[in-house]
């Protein structure tokens, strides 16, 4: 099927990186290092005077960064762009303090290659052993199945997404499609190839085997949690509305560990990884001296 329909046709690591500052990539949970999200500055300053170990954190820089932080206002904004120069900063203090010798790789610049060999050297992170990734997996067994496929027809009425009339009309044409399909079933095909918009209607509407990944999201969350027949209601996507009937459903399997360790374990270190390097950038806070922002810092010592 077309791309433009919304269905995909049937079948019958971490690292550390950034968009402008250098925070590692992977440390999402780097969210714990605030307390509650607070800049010393009074209400008449546009921007706060921040500094780190004594190094000031100017606001033309501040100002560069706020596009790298979409918020609900500009205070928020402002909160995350001045964090992450300050985490920048500190991790160029730290690599300068230990005269780390670059070796730039593909695809990085010097500043990402430095951050990428500091984080090697300081932060320490223990291998998931099997026994770990085994009892995760016996945890978790629900989570390991392959996708089901659906044998899908569907009939499009389509409408732009940002058209909210002609939306209402698509969705009130597919609700009498729905209904008249209803008692008349067999009349899917002829009713597809004088209404639908899809490509498919040359074929009765019929998609083939659907396997997830194969739709656009919006309408693959629906799509999968339907059981054989003709779905109660149209379902909406980005292209549409879709009358949508599933001719077969043949659920997915259990798989089987050896299958899945590979992926168990590099999620599992993946997440070890992320909380380690949130441990380090809290010392490397908790050491420093930072003023015009509160930040959640630890007090163990770095290592020399």
């Amino acid at each position: 099927m077309s791309s433009g329909c919304g269905c995909g046709g049937g079948n019958g690591g971490g690292g550390c990186a950034s968009s402008k500052v250098v925070e590692p990539e992977l440390a999402v949970e780097a969210v714990e290092l605030v307390a509650p999200a607070q800049l010393i500055a009074s209400s008449e300053q546009e921007w706060p005077i921040i500094s780190v170990n004594a190094v000031p954190i100017s606001p033309q820089a501040m100002a560069q960064e706020l596009q790298y932080h979409p918020a609900a206002d500009r205070e928020e904004a402002l909160f995350m762009a001045a964090r992450a120069l300050v985490i920048r900063e500190l991790l160029q203090q730290r690599i300068a303090e230990l005269g780390l010798s670059l070796q730039v790789g593909a695809g990085e610049n010097e500043e990402e290659a430095a951050t990428r060999l500091l984080l090697e050297r300081e932060v320490q992170v223990p291998e998931c052993d099997e026994a770990t990734c085994l009892r995760y997996y016996d945890s978790n067994r629900g989570r390991f199945h392959s996708a089901p496929l659906l044998a899908v027809r569907h009939i499009l009425l389509e409408c732009a997404p940002d058209d909210a009339e002609a939306r209402s009309l698509a969705l009130v044409q597919a609700e009498i499609l729905q209904q008249r399909l209803a008692q008349f079933p067999e009349q899917f095909a002829e009713l597809a190839l004088k209404y639908s918009a899809c490509p498919s209607k040359a074929q009765g509407g019929e998609l083939g085997q659907i396997s997830k990944g194969q739709t656009v999201p919006e309408l693959e969350r629906q799509l999968f949690t339907l059981a054989p027949g003709l779905a109660d209601k149209p379902l909406e996507s980005r292209y549409g509305w879709h009358v949508i009937s599933v001719d077969q459903r043949i659920e997915g399997q259990q798989l089987p560990y050896e299958a899945v360790a590979t992926a168990i374990r590099t999620q599992l270190q993946q997440g070890v990884w992320q909380k380690a390097v949130v441990q380090y950038l809290q010392t490397l806070i908790g050491a420093a001296d930072i003023r015009g922002i509160q930040l959640q810092g630890a007090d163990s010592p770095l290592v020399q």
